[in-house]
């Protein structure tokens, strides 16, 4: 039997959130809705939890192998990475500011009915320290590592980082599409939903159009760097490209994204390193729906989303992408903290973004591998120079 994949799940709690919704709005009776709504609240008080534990985890052995490893070119690979983030962050956020005002309405959410969804009953769980704590903590935890350059503690750390990956995949991953239909049948029963839908819509065709548009980019400024004709080099991509939005994982693509960087004559060595190391770190195609999605959520509630507001989240959206872990929906549960501190992001929220990001990872992840290639060329490039210097 086909295991069915977490797209289709989450499809099919959207779909019964919302049939729940209706059908207790049509009978005044919101028994289930209610107990749903408890569910959500437990599983987002442990979300809450988590997400300090899944910057540490995954922010500090990520710090510390980077500074153990290829010198120079792992440095400089990471450092384009992260730019590129900020880089799809910010043209999102100008592209999106002019666009997304057009086609959602302003407080689109303050006209929901008043109906008791509440839960229950809650259960509070406290995280062991805030997500700037954590991140801090992780710095430290990682640069220091980095320096003293034993094994011991790196090795602890690396065994944290496998019990939260396991936590996400495990635990966190498969009780998303329930969690989601807890929230779908919430603004059902309060009569949100339709609004929510038209602007999912319109969130979702305009990120995956800049995303594609950010593939353009990415292989222009290749281009400008090297010479190499962005045209041939984004053909060339277009297997690791579709591959990806059938595997949804960047990691599961690596095979196929090296053998498509090579069609752009590449040397193998740049190619074996920089392209792994991208599936892990380069996740600008996160970054755009990121940016977009909550710029969507938040000209629902009524806030308008400042440039002076978004940028100092997407500086950090960058690092946190670079760290991220580099498993379907990673991008999102590790950016949850920074929603909720940076945007005032609650429960409800997040969870709307949970769902847009995941209903476009294919595209997110296509976008990701295939910038990769981008970051190979100028890589590739920049190897060649340094090797001249020397000489």
């Amino acid at each position: 039997m086909k295991k069915i994949g977490l797209l289709p799940k989450l499809i099919i709690g959207i779909i019964l959130g919302i049939i729940i919704g209706l059908i207790s709005k049509q009978l005044g009776n919101f028994i289930v809705v209610r107990f749903l709504s408890t569910f959500g609240n437990i599983f987002s008080n442990f979300l809450n939890f988590i997400i300090p534990l899944v910057i540490i985890g995954f922010v500090a052995p990520g710090i510390a192998e980077l500074g153990r490893g290829a010198g120079k070119l792992l440095g400089i690979t990471a450092l384009f990475a992260y730019v590129s983030a900020v880089i799809a962050g910010v043209m999102a956020f100008f592209i999106g500011s002019t666009i997304l005002p057009n086609v959602i309405t302003s407080g689109d959410l303050a006209s929901a009915s008043e109906v008791d969804v509440s839960p229950y009953f809650e259960i509070t769980i406290d995280p062991m320290m805030g997500v700037m704590t954590a991140l801090v903590t992780a710095f430290v935890l990682g640069l220091g590592m980095a320096y003293i350059k034993r094994q011991r503690l790196l090795e602890v750390m690396q065994d944290f980082q496998s019990i939260i990956q396991g936590v996400i995949n495990y635990v966190l991953i498969p009780l998303i599409p329930p969690y989601i239909a807890s929230i779908f049948s919430k603004i059902t029963a309060t009569g949100e939903i339709f609004n929510t839908i038209k602007t999912f819509s319109s969130v979702f065709i305009l990120l995956i159009t800049l995303q594609i548009i950010y593939i353009i980019v990415q292989y222009s400024i290749a281009f400008f760097y090297t010479g190499k004709s962005p045209v041939k080099s984004i053909k060339n991509m277009l297997p690791a490209y579709f591959t990806a939005l059938g595997t949804q994982s960047s990691a599961a693509t690596i095979p196929v994204t090296i053998q498509s960087a090579k069609k752009n004559d590449l040397d193998e060595d740049i190619i074996d390193f920089v392209i792994p190391l991208g599936a892990t770190i380069h996740l600008a195609g996160d970054t755009i729906t990121l940016v977009l999605a909550s710029m969507g959520v938040m000209l629902m509630n009524g806030n308008t989303p400042t440039f002076a507001t978004m940028f100092p989240f997407i500086l950090m959206l960058g690092i946190t992408m670079v760290a991220a872990p580099g498993i379907p929906g990673g991008g999102v549960v590790a950016a949850l903290g920074l929603l909720e501190t940076m945007l005032g992001f609650g429960a409800q929220k997040q969870a709307l973004m949970i769902a847009l990001h995941f209903a476009q990872d294919s595209f997110g992840t296509a976008t990701n591998v295939t910038g990769d290639g981008a970051i190979a060329i100028i890589i590739n490039k920049f190897a060649k120079m340094t090797k001249k210097e020397k000489v």
